[in-house]
């Protein structure tokens, strides 16, 4: 770095040169344009004073010794011997250079030289004539009908010549009168006034010049702020997202060449909204500043910690060995109890990394796998996750299906297909399930595996929701009498169970369809409860108290407290099909299985069995006590059409009581 410095020094003064000369410039025209005028100005100086001359002349000496017709085509002797003394004397004492007198046609009639006659009159003679005094700077015997070389400069003049009385225009006197006791005159300090504008100008380029490079200097630092402002974060003064993919970029270049391996992290604070909710996002600042300290002064020489917005943070490791434990050392830098406002706090972090090459070599390829991994993280609740493709969903076949699932919607692609569900002492069909697939144009029909886990990361949730809702309940009651008595069960997802304008539109929705609240039952996962429990133990509640039914779907996945799901408005529960397909098999499962059958019935609550396949299943799940059953052994999923057939015939019964 020492031995740039010159050379740094060197392109200043360069730039520092040329600036001035470059500045100078529009001065020094300023300059050149002001003495012109100047020089302009003084000239025109120069041709008034020698018109006052030339009128004195012809008032004073030259009309006096006129009278009416004296200068018709020729003139006195009297007149002429008159105005040859009055030029001898003039051209003498070196104020005159040649005296003419014209007549009204402009020839010359007298000339003290004896030059001019019989020639053409000049354009200026004749404009004269007419009563014009003009004037000219000229040199003598300049004109193209004077003979001899070129003269000293000098004032061309022509006034028009008046005699009697009144007074009347006679003749043209034509004057030249030497140039340069009148410049002399006129110029008289213009030197001086050109040095003085010189020392001026000079002064004031000076200023301007002082002016301009502080101000530049000012914007300078200006420029200098703004790009730092634009690539890092205001609040910590870490790199912000466009530096950190310019270093990431940076980084993974550097380690293919070296050979080496990168790491690429993303952080996402746990429950940090709780700390800007309860104590403010003053202290929520506080909080993040003081992380962003801690990892800054925990990372090496070479790496580089950011914030990409909110909680969220990103981190380069560069030539790393073992990634995760590097990775996991500086979450415990993390999790260090922090004081805020005098309140001790201790905060988790998700973290999902990737290591380039392996994981890729495209920065933003780079970064968007760290963001998935960050999630799997912070979902699965284990600290640190390596990218790995088969956990990510945001390929651009996905991204494709959500745009096109917008469209489906209103296209009419979307179609339901119902699993009856039975209750196992009797077999009668008493509720159905409503599953919805995608008919798509290309892929054929989709399940809805396929596309319900991306629409549940947009709002596009809401929209099939509600599509779904209003769909079962009208076909389910267009069903008629085959469908007296008969509930039908439509599953709810986390995102939409949140929204507390859900219970309405699903009240009316039942109204507008005249069916009664208790043929429907909403599912929801354990899962879907805890992402957010009080907004949807209000919508719940609100649900129930008009009479719309409850269920706990995939129930025994989760982590539901006990205590929370006896507080909660339910009225069902379904055994996750996963512990029912094994249980004669797994005597855990068995053992879970008949655990929540007694828990469901210790809580007045009915219990369903998932994914019954099997006579041995249904045999084990009735031995066990169990309410109801669902599952491929009694119907797969079908469409409404063939519901009310398969109704009909009663086939479940059957099944069932067998």
């Amino acid at each position: 770095m020492l031995g740039m410095r010159p050379e740094g020094s060197r392109s200043q003064v360069r730039l520092f040169v040329t600036y001035a000369a470059i500045s100078f410039v529009p001065v020094l025209v300023l300059g050149v344009v002001l003495v012109l005028s100047l020089r302009a100005e003084a000239q025109k100086r120069g041709l008034a004073e020698g018109r006052s001359e030339a009128a004195l002349i012809a008032d004073t000496a030259v009309e006096p010794l006129l009278a009416p017709g004296s200068v018709d085509r020729s003139i006195t002797p009297s007149i002429r011997a008159g105005l040859q003394k009055l030029s001898d004397n003039a051209i003498l004492g070196q104020d005159l250079l040649r005296l003419r007198v014209r007549d009204q046609s402009g020839r010359v009639v007298f000339s003290d030289d004896g030059s001019g006659f019989g020639v053409k009159p000049e354009d200026e003679a004749l404009e004269a004539a007419h009563g014009a005094m003009v004037a000219r700077l000229t040199h003598l015997n300049a004109d193209d009908n004077d003979d001899g070389n070129a003269g000293v400069q000098s004032v061309e003049i022509y006034v028009p010549l008046t005699a009697g009385h009144p007074a009347r225009q006679v003749g043209v006197l034509e004057l030249y009168l030497p140039y340069a006791p009148i410049n002399r005159d006129v110029t008289t300090g213009l030197h001086q006034l050109y040095l003085d504008l010189g020392i001026g100008l000079f002064v004031l380029y000076v200023i301007l010049f002082l002016i301009t490079a502080s101000v530049s200097r000012g914007l300078r630092r200006e420029v200098a702020l703004n790009a730092f402002i634009a690539e890092h974060d205001p609040l910590t003064e870490l790199p912000n997202r466009t530096l950190f993919r310019s270093r990431v970029k940076e980084a993974v270049w550097d380690a293919s060449v070296d050979e080496q391996s990168v790491a690429v992290a993303f952080i996402d604070l746990d429950h940090f909204k709780d700390i800007n909710d309860t104590l403010g996002h003053q202290n929520g600042d506080r909080l993040l500043t003081e992380l962003a300290n801690r990892l800054s002064a925990a990372m090496r020489d070479g790496d580089t910690v950011a914030r990409l917005g909110g909680d969220e943070f990103g981190l380069i490791l560069r030539d790393v060995v073992d990634a995760e434990q590097a990775l996991r050392e500086l979450r415990n830098v993390i999790e260090r109890e922090v004081e805020v406002s005098e309140l001790p706090l201790s905060v988790q972090a998700s973290v999902g990394y990737v290591v380039a090459p392996q994981d890729g070599t495209d920065a933003d390829t780079l970064m968007q796998r760290a963001d998935v991994a960050m999630y799997v993280a912070k979902a699965q609740h284990v600290g640190v996750v390596r990218y790995d493709s088969a956990l990510d969903h945001y390929d651009a076949a996905n991204l494709t299906l959500v745009g096109e699932l917008r469209q489906a919607i209103d296209a009419g692609e979307l179609v339901l297909h119902y699993q009856p569900q039975t209750n196992i002492p009797g077999g009668r069909v008493i509720a159905v399930e409503a599953l919805v697939r995608w008919q798509h144009p290309t892929h054929g029909l989709l399940p809805p595996d396929r596309f319900l886990p991306l629409a549940e990361r947009t709002d596009l949730i809401d929209r099939l929701t509600t599509w779904v809702l209003r769909t079962a309940i009208t076909e389910i009651r267009d069903l008629g009498p085959a469908a007296a008595g008969l509930t039908v069960s439509v599953n709810v997802s986390a995102r939409s169970i949140g929204r507390p304008e859900l219970a309405q539109e699903i009240i009316d929705t039942l109204h507008e369809s005249d069916v009664a609240p208790e043929q429907l039952m909403i599912e929801v996962t354990e899962t879907a409860l805890l992402a957010d429990p009080q907004r949807a133990a209000k919508v719940l509640a609100r649900l129930a108290d008009q009479g719309v039914r409850v269920s706990l779907d995939d129930f025994g996945r989760g982590q539901t407290s006990l205590g929370y799901l006896s507080a909660l408005p339910i009225d069902e529960l379904k055994i996750d099909k996963s512990f029912v397909m094994d249980v004669l098999e797994d005597p855990a499962h068995a053992a879970i299985v008949r655990s929540i059958i007694d828990l469901g019935h210790n809580l007045a609550l009915n219990v369903v069995g998932e994914g019954v396949e099997t006579e041995e299943i249904l045999d084990y799940l009735r031995r066990s006590g169990c309410d109801i059953a669902q599952g491929y052994l009694l119907a797969r999923p079908m469409p409404v059409a063939n519901l009310r057939e398969w109704l009909g015939r009663g086939e479940a019964s059957e099944q069932v009581a067998a």
